[in-house]
């Protein structure tokens, strides 16, 4: 798997210029609404899907949503929308 390694001169100009550190990084972004929505940016692919387990992968790892009628709502290339009863969340790292 790749690496992405940023310079210092990227973080400097970042700094400059005063951009968010989720706007300048492959790192995913991860927004929960309540116990029925989530929102993952920068996600790189779905892994598995049923309808009480969804696997995501991303640059620094995979996440795992368990609940029940999960469905992936609002998917593009940069995020996705998942909703349902959402009971529990966590992760699987990758190791450098």
């Amino acid at each position: 798997m790749r690496k992405v390694k940023k310079t210092k001169k990227q973080n400097k100009f970042d700094r400059l210029l005063e951009m968010p550190k989720e706007i300048s990084s492959s790192a995913p972004k991860i927004t929960i609404m309540g116990v029925n929505e989530m929102l993952i940016e920068n996600y790189k692919g779905i892994l598995e899907y049923q309808e009480f387990f969804v696997r995501v992968s991303t640059h620094i790892g995979i996440i795992n949503i368990n609940g029940f009628k999960l469905v992936l709502n609002e998917m593009s290339s940069d995020d996705v929308m998942i909703t349902g009863k959402i009971e529990s969340i966590d992760f699987e790292t990758i190791e450098d």
